[in-house]
């Protein structure tokens, strides 16, 4: 990992990339709270960076910490480089930090392929036999539910199966309340904003 205290490099990309309009901090839920206004702002402005970011800029903020990786998993989602698809799946499921998550999953939704259902199920294969370890499992899981939805597939049938690797999960941790659906909605909502951005980053005004 690489330390912003101590890399120049990576402090001017968290400079124009990560810190703009407090970037790193609104990329999530924060987003349903702004208005019309802040919305159209912050998708412009997060499109005109998806353009302006280069695969090199991008891979080094994905050294960073999570601040860096979690923009970096938007920008990614934003102009679709599906190259960085093995990296964004090994860091999942690495788990190495909180609150990039959830961007990880963005991403590899609006790839939408079977390829990133099987990453995503991997990391639900290692994780909801670990309830002690409470991570990105929802997430995920409504991440897979969400792209079941788009590819016509059941990968997350298995571990909704009762008595299942979720339900148990669930148990140990007691939140049986939580419904998976709900998580899928929001991952819904998250890859809608993802969808204005790229309008705006495929338009001709976008880099100009």
């Amino acid at each position: 990992m690489r330390d912003i205290r101590s890399d120049p490099e990576l402090q001017e990309l968290v400079r124009r990339f990560v810190r703009p309009d407090r970037r790193y901090l609104r990329l999530g839920g924060s987003l349903h709270r702004m208005n019309a206004v802040q919305r159209s702002t912050f998708v412009r402005d997060l499109a005109q960076a998806a353009y302006e970011i280069t695969p090199a800029e991008l891979g080094i903020l994905f050294e960073g910490g999570w601040r860096e990786r979690k923009t970096a998993a938007w920008l990614v989602a934003v102009a679709h480089r599906t190259e960085f698809r093995d990296l964004i799946g090994r860091l999942l499921l690495a788990s190495g930090g909180p609150y990039a998550g959830a961007a990880y999953c963005v991403a590899l939704a609006r790839f939408g392929t079977a390829a990133d259902a099987e990453l995503l199920s991997a990391y639900l294969d290692h994780y909801l036999s670990r309830p002690d370890l409470d991570y990105d499992q929802p997430t995920v899981l409504g991440t897979l539910l969400y792209l079941d939805e788009m590819l016509g597939s059941d990968y997350a049938t298995r571990f909704l199966s009762p008595g299942g690797p979720w339900d148990r999960w669930l148990e140990v941790r007691a939140v049986a309340a939580l419904d998976p659906r709900n998580c899928e909605q929001a991952v819904k909502q998250l890859c809608a904003f993802v969808d204005e951005s790229v309008e705006v980053f495929a338009s001709p005004d976008c880099g100009s």
